[in-house]
């Protein structure tokens, strides 16, 4: 049993934060105050006495890593923030959930100092943190993999805070199950279990054995009970003690269960739902605050002295920092190459040259795009050693493995199929989509690694929250999801993707790239490492598709006409092939990904008649908004109003780019089981057809604009 020295200043500091809890969604007149009572105690053993932090350089390196999974309660972090001196002052615990406050109704990554991500959809933060705690694991094998145990300057903890809400949602389980077999011993978990969501009692849907589970998964368990005894009792003593006998174990992720009754001690809410979606009010508070032994007349309020002891995390912070700066330089001597690389990756520069690995695919042979991204993976991996992924257990599907490199796995894990180890750099999430989106998040989060992660695209589906939520942090993992449309044939409708193009361009701040070829697809990748402000979806053909020729660069010298080079996919959207000399032009044929071949065999077949016809290839078109509008006009010329889009997937949002005069090739019904060619010839996937639709084109053209 550890002896934790409270004093009395730390006892009326729980006291505080307790009343700021009810006092800012008093004054808010909404928010979720419940769990922000009862969880003061354990947030502020966390920030005050557990971790290792800087409130002066909530960025340093060294720190340990606080996820609040539970984000609805965002005071339980705000009001320690502030406490501790991370730059959060009084008034912004006054501005709760207002316009342009520092305290925002769920924490914000890049909002707020001191918060890790954006937490909010229940579940996300846990599993986020276990890609966080997978992180961390692997920037030790990059800097200081010879270091015996709990010696390195990377050497940090990864603490989360989750609820029922939490535990309940599948993504949990995912991504716990995929920790336990990873045995990330740097990751704790508390689990408040307060039995109280918005519908009341969670018995009504809750009832399993949560600590028995995570045995099962491989967890490090432990109960710490308040409510036990018959007398509520915050035992922090006993907290303390569990979470310093979670961080001793090192070869197993770490779970709390802490039994708390929400609210407590709130004179008549306290335990019930009433007190976990909004306000106490104004008796309930003053009731609370009496409890506590606070002026209930008193709001907001918060003693000079009683800030400057809590702020003494502070001098604590610097202190750990400076003495975390002696091991570190003591590294930076011992190991100056490692040291060239950390800084490299600080700076968030791409190596020098690095693009000179890129292969370049011969024109004329014929190549999936995502066999042609699995050769992309392996040639650069020796040159980018921060790039690191795997996939939803469908490696050779998705060619996501980097050939020769061993797997991410813990010792005892390493059956010979998958050679690896502690700090291999190739991941297995396991059939878990949904939790690979939130780890790959939680990766990049932590820094300074990038990270890929591969299914087939019509299961983005179930990643989709994740997806979603890197585009809102504005952060940079890259989702490869293959067989991406009909071609994917006999497999059928289940596995052939018709909407999910459209809805995954319907995300803000999110790149969702459709290749045409293996030299577009390099360029995909280019383009996307070079960029750091968004998640990159890479949308990538089962079926070959012909290496196209290219007038310079890669794919050029071969036979026929050549192409504009695959470099113009940096821009979104590039002239691939324009009407010839001495035909005006009189069409715009759009195109992505395997539709682009047929685009350009429509153009021949339209040049034939002395139709002017021009290609675009389209990769991504939010790339291709961003450019300025001299650069789209020279692309796609206002003047022609004959478009026609062609995409095996759903018309939406085509329209916007073809038209009133314009066609679609498009899909809007579900596939089939069948040869992936008879379904394209079937669903008018054919250079004759989409030459149809110009000709139709043409007409309306004349007629309606």
């Amino acid at each position: 049993m550890t002896e934790l020295n409270f004093t009395d200043a730390d006892l009326l500091a729980i006291a505080t934060a307790k009343a700021l809890a009810a006092d800012a969604v008093d004054k808010a007149g909404n928010g979720h105050p419940g769990t922000a009572i009862s969880l003061a105690p354990a947030a502020y053993l966390l920030y005050q006495h557990i971790m290792r932090a800087d409130p002066a350089d909530p960025t340093w390196v060294g720190r340990d890593r606080f996820v609040l999974s539970a984000g609805h309660s965002s005071l339980t972090q705000y009001i320690e923030l502030f406490l501790a001196g991370y730059g959060l002052e009084l008034t912004d615990l006054e501005q709760l959930r207002q316009k342009g406050s520092l305290t925002p109704g769920h924490p914000e990554y890049r909002h707020t100092a001191g918060v890790e991500m954006t937490t909010g959809p229940l579940g996300a933060g846990l599993a986020s943190a276990v890609g966080m705690a997978m992180a961390a694991r692997y920037e030790r094998g990059l800097f200081d993999p010879a270091a015996p145990a709990g010696t390195s300057p990377f050497d940090h903890s990864v603490f989360v805070i989750a609820g029922d809400g939490c535990l309940q949602e599948g993504v949990t389980a995912e991504a716990c199950s995929l920790a336990g077999t990873q045995k990330l011993g740097n990751l704790v978990l508390i689990y408040d279990s307060n039995r109280i969501s918005i519908e009341g009692d969670v018995n009504v849907a809750f009832t399993e054995n949560v600590l028995a589970r995570y045995e099962a998964y491989g967890w490090h368990t432990q109960e710490v009970d308040w409510t036990a005894g018959g007398q509520y009792r915050e035992d922090l003593g006993a907290l303390d003690d569990a979470i310093h006998q979670a961080l001793a174990v090192t070869d197993k992720p770490s779970i709390i269960k802490l039994d708390t009754i929400i609210g407590w001690p709130a004179p008549t809410k306290a335990g019930t739902g009433g007190i976990h979606g909004s306000k106490l009010g104004a008796d309930e508070t003053a009731g609370l605050k009496k409890a506590l032994g606070l002026d209930p007349a008193k709001s907001f309020d918060v003693p000079a002295d009683l800030l400057a002891h809590t702020r003494q995390a502070v001098a604590r912070g610097a202190a750990a920092h400076q003495a975390w700066n002696k091991d570190f330089e003591a590294w930076r001597a011992r190991e100056p190459e490692r040291a060239a690389l950390f800084d490299r990756l600080q700076s968030g520069k791409l190596p020098e040259g690095w693009d000179a690995a890129l292969p370049a695919f011969a024109a004329g042979e014929s190549i999936a795009t995502r066999a042609a991204s699995g050769k992309v993976l392996t040639a650069i991996g020796p040159a980018l050693p921060e790039l690191w992924g795997g996939s939803a257990d469908l490696a050779g599907s998705n060619n996501t493995t980097m050939a020769g490199q061993p797997s991410f796995l813990p010792e005892t894990v390493d059956d010979g199929a998958w050679p690896g180890g502690p700090y291999g750099r190739t991941l297995h999430f396991g059939i878990r989509e949904h939790a690979m989106g939130s780890i790959l998040n939680g990766i990049v989060l932590h820094g300074p690694t990038r990270a890929y992660g591969g299914t087939f695209f019509v299961f983005s589906d179930y990643m989709r929250p994740p997806v979603r939520l890197a585009a809102l942090m504005g952060i940079d993992p890259i989702f490869v999801w293959t067989h991406d449309s009909i071609g994917v044939g006999e497999d059928g409708p289940t596995h052939q993707p018709i909407e999910q193009l459209a809805s995954l361009r319907a995300i803000p701040n999110m790149a969702v790239v459709r290749p045409c070829d293996a030299n577009e697809t390099a360029a995909a990748w280019k383009a996307a490492l070079e960029q750091t402000s968004q998640p990159v979806g890479l949308v990538l053909t089962r079926q070959n598709l012909p290496v196209l020729n290219r007038v310079s660069g890669p794919g050029a010298d071969g036979e026929g006409e050549a192409y504009a080079p695959a470099s113009g996919l940096a821009r979104g959207g590039y002239v691939l092939a324009d009407a010839p000399a001495g035909l005006k032009l009189d069409v715009l044929l759009l195109a992505t990904g395997s539709e682009v071949s047929l685009a350009l065999g429509a153009r021949d077949l339209l040049q034939a008649d002395g139709i002017g016809a021009r290609v675009v290839s389209l990769p991504c078109l939010e790339w291709f908004k961003a450019q300025d509008a001299a650069y789209r006009e020279s692309v796609l010329p206002a003047a022609v109003k004959a478009r026609v889009a062609v995409e095996a997937a759903s018309p939406m949002g085509w329209r916007e780019w073809v038209g009133d005069a314009g066609r679609t090739v498009t899909i809007d019904h579900f596939g089939a089981s069948a040869p992936a060619g008879l379904l394209q010839a079937e669903y008018g996937f054919t250079p004759e057809n989409v030459a149809a639709k110009a000709r139709e084109s043409i007409q309306a053209a004349k007629t309606c604009c």
